[in-house]
C-alpha cells in the first residue's frame, strides 16, 4: 500500500501549468496531474465554474500575446516558473468547406490559437527549466496534424500539423539541457467542444448530430474500438508522460485514437 500510494503522489513539489484546463481534455489533465501530487494551474478565457478551486486559476485569451506575458508573469512571480508545462489549448471554430470558406482572419486565428499560443509559452517558461536542467513539455496537438478533413479541418489540421514540427524541433533543441519535449495526438474525443462540433456541422448539412456522428466515424476509416475516447484516457497518458516513468521520453508524437489512424 505504501508503495502505491508513492506512486500515485510522484509529482509531488512539481509545479504544473494547464492551458484550457477548464474543460475537456484540459480538465482531465488538470485533475489527474493533481491526483499524482502537482500543484496544479489552469488558464482559461473562462471561469472554471463549479472546478476545483483549489487550482490557480489565471483568466486570459492565449492568442493574445500580451496575455501570455501576463501569465507568464503572474506565475514566474508567484511560483518561480513550472516544471510540466501542458500547451492543452487549442480550438477549431472556423468555417467548413475548404479553402475558399476560410479568409485571412481565419487562418490567422488558427495560428494563434493551435500554434502561436504554444510557442509564445514555451518561450516565457523555458529559460527556467534550462536553468534547472529539468522539466517537460506537452504539446496536445491532434490526429488532424496528419490526417486532415479537408471539408472540417483544414485551417485546425494545417496549425497542428505545424505544431508537430515545431514540437519535435524543440525537443531536439533542449533534450541535451535536460527538458523533455513531446506530443499527444488525441483522435475523436468526447467534449463538450466535439459535441458543438458534430452540431454545426450537422446544422450546415441538415441532418441530426447522430447521423454526423456516423459519418464522421466513416469519414476518417472506422475507430476499431468503436467509440470516441473518454479526456481521461488522454490524460492517464500525459500523466505517464510527464512522470519520472518516461524519463527517456522525448521528441514523440503518440497517438491516441482507438486504433483509427490509418498508418502505423
Amino acid at each position: 500500500m505504501k508503495n502505491q500510494d508513492n506512486q500515485r503522489k510522484d509529482l509531488e513539489g512539481k509545479i504544473a501549468l494547464v492551458t484550457g484546463g477548464t474543460k475537456g481534455i484540459g480538465k482531465a489533465i488538470a485533475n489527474r496531474l493533481a491526483q499524482a501530487g502537482a500543484r496544479v494551474i489552469i488558464t482559461a478565457r473562462n471561469h472554471p465554474g463549479e472546478m476545483d478551486l483549489n487550482y490557480h486559476f489565471i483568466p486570459a485569451d492565449l492568442s493574445v500575446a500580451s496575455e501570455v506575458i501576463k501569465v507568464a508573469d503572474e506565475i514566474n512571480e508567484l511560483f518561480g516558473g513550472v516544471d510540466i508545462l501542458i500547451n492543452n489549448m487549442g480550438a477549431n471554430t472556423y468555417p467548413g468547406g475548404g479553402y475558399s470558406s476560410l479568409a485571412d482572419e481565419h487562418w490567422d486565428e488558427a495560428l494563434q490559437v493551435n500554434l502561436l499560443s504554444s510557442v509564445r509559452l514555451d518561450r516565457a517558461f523555458l529559460p527556467k527549466m534550462l536553468e534547472k536542467k529539468s522539466g517537460v513539455i506537452i504539446h496536445i496537438s491532434s490526429t488532424s496534424g496528419q490526417f486532415p478533413i479537408w471539408e472540417s479541418t483544414m485551417a485546425y489540421s494545417a496549425a497542428k500539423a505545424a505544431l508537430n514540427a515545431y514540437s519535435k524541433m524543440l525537443a531536439d533543441e533542449t533534450g541535451p539541457q535536460g527538458v523533455r519535449v513531446v506530443t499527444v495526438s488525441p483522435g475523436l474525443t468526447k467534449t463538450e467542444a466535439m459535441a458543438t462540433f458534430l452540431k454545426e456541422l450537422a446544422a450546415n448539412a441538415g441532418t441530426t448530430a447522430e447521423e454526423m456522428t456516423q459519418k464522421l466515424f466513416e469519414r476518417v476509416g472506422g475507430v476499431p474500438l468503436g467509440r470516441m475516447a473518454q479526456p481521461e484516457e488522454t490524460a492517464e497518458l500525459v500523466y505517464f508522460l510527464v512522470s519520472p516513468k518516461a524519463s527517456y521520453i522525448t521528441g514523440t508524437n503518440y497517438i491516441i485514437d482507438g486504433g483509427n489512424f490509418p498508418v502505423t
